[in-house]
């Protein structure tokens, strides 16, 4: 009795067919894919009888510079397909854009054409992949280095017959699917044997008639094989479509992106001279190439300025949208025909476990990959109807974002989800240059500021309040009168002193004639040294050292006057004034 019934494995698939399965696959929910999405937007008839999205007379395009242009060859979206109203919104997305005002006479002076020449494509063909003959040596080789990573013969029989995952890996049982014997391989070991009856087997011949004894060998391990691969199998399908599913709806809401365009649209129409509404999306790609006659920086980088000045809040655009990023590496055509190939196995499935019942006396072992079946039937029917709602909402997006319906087809959506990739990656680059520009030239401007100032003046400007400097000026004045008072009074104690010595010794007063003088000149010196700004004062040690000299004598002088000793010690005495 076999599992499957009457009708067969195609009679079990229709069978299995769900009226109303949640879209839900493991962890990943594809509940918000409607019904109406199983039919395809590009199907319906009503883009060449609807009208215009872009309704009423357009405005007349920018006054054409005076100098001829760099011009931006993007295709201009001259005609709307209609008012397609989807999940994204009603319309596209070039008619909810805001208006950007461009600075058109520093565009005019950036992007003057000059000629220039470009650099040729080079053009790499692909590499041959070597094409690998097995014949009967090979043939034996191969089966040797293959049992080497496998178990002894007598587990993988058992396991075989057990479908015993523990004893053999995925990797072994597709190991094993290449070195499975052919019937004219079997028929000529088993001749051999018979021929040579007291002649052991060579390695890879005993391997392979090990292998044969076991019935159903083949549907065994393909069924066997389809059990083990098939979660991975399901993963790699539905994860790059529920990826794709959530980059269009990061891509629809990111606020950034939209005035990314809105500003590269208005450049782009003044450099051309035109009033477009829009334009494909494959000219993101160029952007980066497009450079100004002045500075050489690209047209990114002035659109990138334009959104930064204007819109200092806004985002990088590539850190918001991961999901794009991760579909631009799947390539989806691929993963139609694997969605394709995993129902194919399933079908086979059904066929392969309908011959190993034959032989199979284990009722629990048969009962169990039935169920197995059943659970994989109705998971790839799920994945399907995901599939062609994700594929038809791709094409949904495309006319949301202004493509025409006509070339909506030709566009591959891992190439497309390249283009947006790349283009944010770019962006991101190009605004964090531009900020860090931004924050140099700040730290310039307060380093300027504070250039050929004290540190004490840095931080009292910077720490103290506006009135501290008025009253530092009304200290320093202070001290100028304080010094100058001192000087005075210094001069008539020293008048005084003078005439007190005058009638003791002559040589005293020569000296105290020479000290006037020299205190003079060394209270002008205090005098202004003091009043210099900080700036003007010498520095060197040798002047600050003998300042310190001075202001000592000073204050000595001050004090008492010269003594004899003193005198004797600077020099002043003479032969007079020792006789006295």
């Amino acid at each position: 009795m076999t599992p499957l019934g009457p009708g067969g494995a195609a009679n079990a698939w229709n069978q299995l067919q769900p009226k109303a399965a949640a879209l839900r696959i493991k962890d990943l929910d594809f509940s918000d894919l409607l019904d109406e999405e199983d039919i395809d937007v590009l199907d319906n008839n009503t883009f060449n009888s609807a009208p215009t999205c872009f309704s009423g007379i357009p405005p007349p395009p920018p006054p054409p510079p005076g100098q001829k242009m760099v011009r931006l060859f993007w295709k201009e979206l001259k005609q709307g397909d209609g008012p397609h109203k989807c999940r994204f919104g009603r319309g596209t997305v070039w008619a909810s854009l805001d208006k950007v005002a461009v600075d058109t006479s520093r565009l005019e002076h950036l992007f003057e054409s000059k000629a220039k020449d470009l650099p040729a494509a080079k053009v790499t063909r692909p590499m041959k992949k070597p094409v690998i003959l097995v014949l009967d040596p090979k043939r034996s080789n191969a089966i040797n280095i293959g049992m080497t990573v496998l178990p002894a013969i007598h587990v993988i029989k058992t396991a075989i017959l057990n479908f015993d995952e523990f004893a053999i890996s995925k990797e072994g049982i597709e190991k094993i699917l290449t070195m499975t014997p052919t019937d004219e391989e079997k028929q000529k070991i088993q001749e051999a044997q018979l021929a040579n009856p007291d002649v052991p087997l060579g390695t890879a011949e005993q391997f392979l008639l090990s292998l044969a004894s076991i019935s159903a060998l083949t549907h065994r391990l393909q069924l066997w094989s389809f059990k083990l691969n098939y979660e991975t199998l399901e993963k790699e399908i539905a994860e790059p479509l529920f990826d794709l599913k959530l980059g269009m709806e990061q891509l629809a809401s990111n606020q950034t992106f939209r005035r990314i365009l809105a500003a590269l649209l208005a450049i782009g129409n003044f450099l051309n001279g035109s009033n477009a509404k829009g334009f494909e999306l494959s000219y993101l790609e160029k952007v980066v190439e497009v450079k100004d006659t002045v500075h050489r920086q690209s047209l990114l980088h002035h659109t990138c300025s334009q959104v930064v000045e204007n819109y200092p809040e806004s985002s990088d655009v590539y850190s918001e949208i991961p999901a794009i990023t991760r579909s631009s590496k799947v390539d989806f055509e691929q993963l139609s025909e694997n969605l394709v190939q995993l129902e194919k196995r399933c079908k086979a499935s059904w066929d392969n476990l309908k011959v190993v019942a034959k032989h199979e006396t284990k009722t629990v072992l048969k009962n169990k990959m039935t169920d197995f079946l059943k659970d994989c039937t109705q998971r790839i029917i799920i994945l399907k109807v995901v599939h062609r709602r994700v594929i038809n909402r791709f094409h949904s997006f495309l006319l949301y974002l202004g493509q025409p319906s006509s070339s909506v087809r030709d566009i591959k959506v891992t190439a497309f989800c390249r283009i947006i990739s790349e283009f944010a990656l770019e962006y991101r680059t190009t605004r964090e240059r531009i900020l860090t520009i931004k924050r140099k030239r700040a730290t310039h401007r307060e380093r300027t500021k504070t250039r050929g100032k004290l540190i004490t003046e840095v931080n009292l400007l910077s720490a103290a309040p506006p009135a501290v400097a008025g009253v530092g000026e009304e200290e320093h004045e202070n001290m100028k009168n304080l010094l100058i008072s001192s000087s005075v009074s210094a001069e008539q104690r020293g008048l005084r002193r003078t005439r007190a010595v005058r009638s003791k010794t002559p040589s005293v007063s020569i000296a105290l004639n020479l000290t006037d003088d020299a205190t003079d000149e060394i209270m002008d010196r205090l005098v202004k040294s003091v009043t210099q700004n900080p700036s003007d004062r010498p520095s060197s040690p040798k002047t600050r050292k003998q300042s310190r000299l001075n202001r000592k004598s000073l204050r000595r002088t001050l004090k008492s006057g010269l003594t004899l000793d003193m005198v004797q010690a600077l020099g002043l005495n003479n032969k007079a004034g020792d006789k006295v």
